[in-house]
């Protein structure tokens, strides 16, 4: 099974430097004035995955809860080490979970932090359950 998350966005480039220079996600493709939204897909080459965002004349109204994220399980932990420290870098807050299983972890097992658009991101390096 593949599997894409879209979701609309008001600033393709700023959500393409947060996911590429942050993340570390590769642009896959993307589109221009499909029938008045433009697109961008990112991910990691040869994965059963990836992002989708767009952006057309509508703007994205977002409502998120403290429940919504997307977690990210890097490969490795130099990978995972890396984020991290792109993120510190990039002097982008972290933030604390409500649910009290990310609200728990420490720097080393991962972090939750928020996406341009306000969406919540946890990077882990703790093994799926």
């Amino acid at each position: 099974m593949t599997f894409r998350f879209a979701r609309h966005t008001n600033d393709l480039e700023q959500i393409k430097a947060f996911y590429v220079n942050i993340l570390g996600l590769e642009v896959l493709g993307g589109f221009q004035n499909h029938a008045g939204y433009d697109g961008l897909f990112l991910g990691k080459a040869n994965e059963n995955w990836h992002l989708e965002f767009t952006t057309s004349v509508e703007p994205a109204t977002h409502v998120f809860d403290d429940d919504d994220l997307m977690v990210f399980y890097p490969n490795t932990k130099l990978e995972f080490e890396l984020i991290m420290e792109n993120v510190r870098q990039h002097a982008i807050p972290f933030i604390e979970a409500k649910n009290p299983y990310w609200k728990n972890l420490d720097i080393n097992e991962g972090k939750m932090f928020l996406d341009p658009d306000g969406y919540r991101i946890v990077v882990t390096n703790l093994k799926m359950a």
